[in-house]
């Protein structure tokens, strides 16, 4: 070995004996390492914390079926997915945060045996379309919105009184709650901004600082941790299901965009609307004309077609409005009330969506609308239903929507073939299953399919 690889020996040993130290003194014992596969479920491996360095260096084992395991306890093998082979869950030590007394957690690459990053590795892809976006002389900042719903333990309502959206009473009956996972999000590093009750029965709000894309996603899973955990001290469960309780307001997942290059950020500063740039409108339009394709992988569960319907504020039409929460794109301007700048919302995602592969298609989306120089489509400022302008109709229903991605060249351009074939198994596996049931039986039956 030379003398610089012995260097750089010492110092990986060095910084992994310190993180093993820290994480000892705060008491650790268990450490996870996670990823989140297509149908949008996170599954985890643990080991003692003296084997950190291993979790680094040769990684966990998992079949290559965990890529299409099921959001129930189905396996939707494919023919490049069998009963052969084997992967590795690698973590980097430095990534390990606190999320409950004596566990610490880190989000994991799949990668297979040699340490390379797996064609089903969501992770790795969002790694590659932000690498991809740099390329381009571009910055990206993404910011997360989850919505979920409070339910009993035994999986019926959390309360049964009367619920008022918003309100001071509502927020401050489950304040032990709320202050119990601001506190636990801080110990775990995740950067809140704002909590809130929501519109629906039991619905809460958690809103995350912007950060780069692989960031923000490992923020929503996070996030989806620390939530549960919390919850779960306080006598309740958290669903993150797109549509908790047939007949009840749904659960979102927005992810917000801003791009800037070095001239300053591509939504504002410029001479269009609301000073969006040319490259700004070419992100914008490359986004909405994606939506068709991509509304399998934002929205694409068993469950997802009861939330996305006009009306619900879901974003179910294919356009975007300054501050138009009926758009399936939000125009948010730089002003005084925005802190972090102009941003564009999509609205549509829900909790369903596997957070890796929504913010690859979100960004890879408004990069490819970049590339190509697309015009700025015509605002439609008032609600979609009552516009003259007639936005197109979008594939909501399962079966067309998974159909439309499994025949989409932009969707393999954006994804891969690869894992939009694991992303259309398992979700053809829900519509065999679930397909013919009544909103009520689905509900109950996926209520915390998603719940980490």
């Amino acid at each position: 070995m030379s003398v610089v690889g012995e260097a750089e020996l010492q110092s990986e040993t060095s910084a992994l004996a310190s993180c093993v130290d820290d994480l000892r003194g705060k008491g650790v014992e268990l450490v996870a390492g996670s990823i989140t596969d297509p149908a949008g479920v996170t599954r985890a491996k643990y080991v003692p914390l003296r084997r950190l360095g291993d979790f680094q260096r040769s990684g966990m084992g998992v079949s290559p079926s965990w890529s299409v395991f099921c959001v129930d306890t189905g396996i939707a093998f494919t023919p490049s997915i069998g009963v052969a082979g084997d992967l590795r869950i690698r973590i980097d030590p430095a990534d390990v945060e606190v999320i409950e007394e004596g566990i610490g957690w880190a989000p994991g690459n799949l990668t297979d045996q040699a340490g390379d990053p797996a064609p089903l590795c969501t992770r790795s892809l969002l790694a590659r379309t932000e690498r991809a976006a740099a390329d381009l002389g571009l910055s990206v900042r993404i910011g997360a919105e989850l919505e979920c719903t409070m339910i009993a333990p035994d999986g019926s309502p959390a309360s049964t009184e009367a619920w008022s959206p918003y309100g001071v009473r509502t927020s401050l009956d489950r304040s032990a709650f709320l202050v119990d996972l601001a506190a636990t999000a801080e110990r775990a590093g995740l950067s809140i901004e704002q909590i809130h009750t929501e519109y629906g029965h039991d619905q809460l709000e958690v809103s995350l600082a912007p950060a780069t894309p692989v960031a923000a996603a490992d923020a929503v899973i996070r996030a989806r941790i620390v939530l549960g955990r919390a919850a779960s001290r306080h006598g309740l469960r958290i669903s993150f299901a797109p549509v908790p309780f047939d007949g009840i307001a749904g659960n979102g997942a927005h992810l917000h965009l801003s791009l800037a290059d070095e001239q300053g950020p591509l939504l504002s500063g410029g001479s269009g609307p609301y000073g969006i740039r040319p490259g700004g409108g070419a992100a914008i339009a490359g986004v909405l004309a994606a939506l068709p394709d991509l509304i399998g992988v934002y929205a694409g569960s068993a469950l997802s077609a009861l939330r996305l319907k006009p009306g619900n504020w879901a974003g179910a039409a294919a356009c975007w409005g300054l501050e138009n929460r009926e758009a399936a794109l939000r125009f948010i301007a730089a002003t005084p009330g925005s802190p972090h700048g102009a941003n564009a919302e999509l609205k549509l995602i829900d909790p369903s969506a596997n957070p890796y592969l929504a913010a690859a298609a979100l960004l890879g989306s408004a990069l490819r609308g970049l590339r190509a120089s697309l015009d700025l489509p015509e605002e439609i400022p008032e609600n979609p239903a009552h516009s003259s302008a007639n936005p197109p109709p979008l594939p909501t229903a399962q079966a067309e929507a998974i159909d439309v991605l499994a025949h989409s060249d932009l969707a393999a351009e954006l994804l891969t073939p690869a894992i939009v074939e694991a992303v259309v198994a398992v979700r053809r596996h829900e519509l065999s299953t679930y397909g013919d049931r009544s909103p009520t039986e689905i509900t109950q039956a996926l209520r915390l399919a998603w719940s980490c």
